[in-house]
């Protein structure tokens, strides 16, 4: 039997995108393992939603500079040998330190429809903006903040009366079968990053894949 795609899972909090990969597994919806998940906070919830053996983490604030660090962590990620790596609420930058040894499998889920909103705050920003819509993407990750190639995304309405924490929550509702979803293409081999673009079953993708929603109800592939 062939061994089964590995992902290596970077998270700074609860884990409820890791949490949703789990379940993915667990429930035959995703054929893959988490070979670990990585902090930098060793009090983040999400190393508890794995065996120990599986979680490593180390306080980003003890070292010198983010260079260190990132050697750090991408050393222990390079022991779990993985296939894919995942940024699920992983809240610090990453740079070519360690992106440089994983390029083109490092995926992140970002809050917002990117281009748009880059960085944090996103749904008190697409309020304040007045948008229309609002969602989740996920991307290739690049030195530059999410500003990687987008491989797909999951659009909500932005309703009259919402505040952030509303427009968070069910943002959230779509972030969980969107990132499972990419992974599912990813760890099929189905998706490849080329330069600024990214290419699905060998063809150039122009826009990305769009997860059915109210305002949208293509599905992924």
């Amino acid at each position: 039997m062939a061994a089964l795609p590995r992902i290596a899972v970077l998270a700074s909090g609860r884990g409820s995108n890791l949490q949703a990969i789990l379940d993915a597994i667990a429930g035959g919806r995703l054929d893959a393992e988490v070979a670990g998940v990585f902090g930098d906070r060793p009090d983040a919830m999400a190393l508890a939603r794995v065996a120990p053996e599986l979680a490593w983490s180390r306080d980003a604030r003890g070292y010198a500079d983010r260079a260190a660090f990132d050697a750090e962590i991408a050393d222990a990620v390079a022991a779990s040998r993985p296939d894919w790596i995942v940024l699920a609420g992983y809240m610090r930058i990453l740079g070519d330190v360690f992106l440089s040894r994983f390029r083109g499998r490092v995926l992140n889920i970002h809050p917002s429809l990117l281009p748009a909103h880059r960085g944090l705050r996103t749904h008190a920003r697409a309020i304040a903006a007045g948008d229309a819509e609002h969602g989740a993407s996920v991307h290739f990750v690049v030195p530059e903040l999410d500003a990687g190639a987008v491989i797909a995304q999951a659009r909500v309405p932005v309703l009259p009366g919402d505040t952030a924490e509303s427009l968070a929550a069910r943002v959230l509702e779509l972030e969980h079968p969107l990132l499972v979803g990419v992974l599912r293409l990813a760890v099929a081999g189905r998706i490849a990053e080329r330069g600024a673009t990214v290419e699905l079953d060998g063809h150039p993708l122009f826009t990305p894949l769009q997860l059915g929603s109210t305002l949208d109800p293509r599905v992924l592939p």
